[in-house]
């Protein structure tokens, strides 16, 4: 979880001294005396005293201060090649150089090092901000996080920052000021949720949770998740099969039904779903237990018939808590399927599952803020036990950012 985000995120906010070229890296060896620029500059300076010396022997004494110009001008244009020569010799060990740099170029041109650079040489203007901004910008765009996010971060820092006069006092914990400046602006994204147990026990009647999203989202082992994790925690649980539309489903509940001992509420296939909630709703009532677990059938929320059967089991069970089940590993995909799920039945909630094999987690990052409603847990293995309580110090540990 969180693998790929967290590798770039952490490319970008290394302190300076981590940018250093590492201390075992392999030094260039030293060039032998027989490559060595001085020797090919003096052979280079030998060859022309010796032309020098052999034009000089040719010219009359009695002429020589006449021809004297010509020999200088003969000299210059040797002096010439042989200037252009030893640049060409040099160039090699001037790319080297620029090789050896590189890598510490590319580190501090990243969105960290040049904000605080940019900081500590004036005030920060607006259009340098979004520039600086579009390194961090592209990374949590290519790690599924959703552009309306993206934009609350931007925004974030841009009050932190833009048009803000740093203390030369401050310029020491400038890196501090930063982390904790982009801590503030995830953190504002993400939605606590408050705690289920305690809700539940304190409700008066029966309290109806209702599960829904597409198809493969995980409902149906999300319901056995939180069946045991509310008996663990002592409360009782009746788990009602209103999926009475696709094969199989009604056994699969059936079999954590027995695992976990827990009843189950069930009718033939092809029953209606809505009447399966009610008669779960009765059972509780009438042998005081504490919750009520609805199960039901995937549904495309691009199909209106099944929405409008969806909403008729709202109607029918009046739920306490209504959660989306969305997969952590599709991204943008599962954000957009919780925003219609929303729009259509006004969602409490939310399950992601499968986020531990979601590296890039930019959904964890979306979804709480694009429906305004809070994540209350997180899928994190096949296990009952593998159902993780959402916190906002968790997400922010994993990324690194605590």
């Amino acid at each position: 979880m969180f693998e790929a985000l967290k590798k770039k995120l952490s490319g970008f906010f290394k302190p300076e001294e981590e940018i250093k070229k590492p201390s075992n890296a392999k030094e260039k060896p030293q060039k032998t005396d027989k490559k060595s620029k001085p020797i090919k500059k003096e052979k280079k300076s030998k060859n022309v005293d010796r032309i020098l010396k052999e034009e000089a022997e040719k010219i009359p004494k009695a002429q020589e201060i006449h021809l004297e110009p010509d020999a200088v001008k003969q000299f210059e244009s040797l002096k010439s090649e042989q200037s252009i020569e030893e640049q060409i010799e040099v160039l090699p060990e001037a790319e080297e150089k620029t090789k050896d740099n590189l890598e510490e170029e590319i580190e501090e041109s990243g969105f960290f090092s040049r904000l605080k650079k940019s900081l500590t040489s004036s005030i920060l203007k607006q259009s340098e901000f979004d520039l600086i901004f579009s390194d961090l910008e592209i990374t949590l765009l290519e790690n599924n996080v959703s552009l309306s996010v993206v934009d609350k971060i931007r925004s974030q820092l841009s009050k932190d920052f833009v048009g803000i006069s740093i203390k030369r006092s401050e310029f020491k914990n400038l890196n501090s000021l930063i982390l904790n400046s982009l801590k503030s602006a995830i953190s504002s994204v993400l939605i606590e949720p408050p705690d289920l147990e305690t809700e539940i026990k304190k409700s008066l009647e029966p309290y109806v949770i209702l599960f829904f999203g597409i198809n493969g989202s995980g409902k149906t082992t999300s319901v056995a998740k939180l069946a045991h994790r509310l008996k663990k925690s002592g409360i009782s649980c009746v788990l009602a099969a209103a999926d009475t539309f696709r094969a199989a489903s009604i056994e699969q509940l059936q079999e954590h039904a027995s695992k976990l001992s827990v009843p189950l509420i069930k009718s033939p296939y092809g029953s209606d779903p809505a009447s399966v909630a009610f008669d779960a709703i009765s059972y509780a009532k009438k042998n005081k237990i504490q919750c009520v677990l609805i199960d039901t059938a995937g549904r495309m929320y691009t199909s209106s018939n099944l929405m409008k059967e969806m909403g008729k089991i709202v109607r029918v069970s009046k739920p306490n808590l209504k959660l989306f089940i969305g997969e952590s590993i599709t991204g943008n995909d599962a954000t957009e399927q919780a925003k219609a799920f929303n729009e259509n039945f006004g969602i409490d909630g939310i399950i992601l599952s499968k986020a531990d094999i979601d590296e890039k987690a930019g959904t964890i990052l979306s979804v709480s803020h694009v429906t305004n409603k809070p994540i209350y847990f997180l899928g994190t293995g096949q296990k009952y036990s593998d159902l993780t309580p959402f916190t906002k110090s968790t997400i922010l540990k994993n990324l690194g950012l605590e």
